[in-house]
């Protein structure tokens, strides 16, 4: 149809189409929302053994109802709030190396989109991700092999001479925050730095030709233009990081403990599992301590949330 001007006006779509459209789009991901309400939503019921004295193999209904018993535990004594705090101080520690760290997958991600040579350039982006796809459990493997005692290390350095005793690397308690930290970067580098590659391929191609005319060099083409293009992909990143900070995982810290590092490799996660199906089955205990971990998150959450929408004028959530 045509408008007094003699312009040809497009007709919009009718509501009855967007609903179609929204109903379609909704069905696509209702599929996840189930995944997610099954593997995310559905085991917070789990928390009411939190409220009970569960003894194992009896049922719920046949355990003492206890009520806040085991939250008051957390904090009842100088011997268990000497424990937390052990073991606070080590998921703190874990998580602010993290947190230190985070830089170097954009570094990486932005020294790999700078080769010009293609072969090569994947090769190192594979190299560089395939340990992400390694279990941790065969991780540890390799580390034994390597740095034990008896492993390929000590024996080649004994056998020209360097060092006389073999060295204690994966047996001894000395820097074990720096070592476990060390292991996840080498694990997790060119994962992480995959998401920033996607962001440095969606900047304007025209920024690099403008500043290029003005005469800008290779560095500084990265560090006034692709480095700021990266900056809010990594504000988000970091921010969820902050909000993640009592969450280190299982996996790494379960295979690498033994009794050498165990006080200083023991973080919140790890020390859950111990003291639950780890041999204490303390298993109420261990519902409460996860509980209390999980409330914190969400608030660590909606705080660094807020600090986004003040920083940043955005939210995350």
């Amino acid at each position: 149809m045509q408008n007094k001007t003699g312009a040809i006006a497009l007709k919009a779509p009718g509501k009855g189409r967007r609903k179609l459209q929204g109903f379609r789009l909704f069905l696509m991901i209702l599929p996840f929302l189930i995944l997610t309400f099954i593997f995310s939503y559905f085991p917070l019921y789990g928390w009411v053994y939190a409220f009970f004295n569960y003894k194992p193999p009896l049922n719920l209904s046949q355990c003492e109802f206890v009520g806040f018993q085991w939250f008051r535990m957390l904090f009842n004594g100088s011997g268990q709030i000497k424990q937390i705090l052990v073991i606070l101080r080590n998921t703190f520690a874990m998580s602010g190396l993290g947190i230190l760290t985070s830089g170097l997958p954009v570094i990486f991600a932005i020294f790999l989109s700078e080769m010009k040579i293609v072969k090569y350039k994947k090769f190192v982006q594979t190299f560089t991700t395939l340990p992400n796809f390694i279990s941790w459990v065969l991780v540890y493997s390799v580390a034994f092999s390597l740095f034990s005692s008896s492993g390929m290390f000590n024996n080649f350095a004994q056998s020209i001479g360097l060092i006389s005793q073999p060295v204690k690397i994966l047996d001894s308690d000395d820097l074990t925050w720096i070592k476990m930290c060390l292991w996840g970067i080498w694990k997790g580098l060119g994962w992480s730095a995959i998401m920033y590659i996607a962001a440095i391929s969606g900047i304007d191609q025209e920024l690099y030709e403008a500043a290029t005319v003005d005469g800008a060099g290779r560095f500084g083409l990265m560090w006034h233009i692709t480095l700021p293009g990266l900056l809010p992909t990594y504000s988000v990143l970091l921010l969820l990081s902050v909000a993640g900070f009592l969450n280190n995982g299982l996996d790494q810290y379960y295979v690498f403990q033994n009794a050498f590092n165990r006080d200083h490799i023991q973080v919140l996660d790890l020390y859950v599992f111990n003291i639950s199906v780890g041999g204490q089955n303390m298993y109420s205990f261990a519902t409460a301590l996860s509980m209390l971990k999980s409330l914190t998150s969400v608030v660590l959450l909606f705080v660094v949330n807020r600090l986004s929408k003040i920083t940043r004028g955005e939210t995350i959530v």
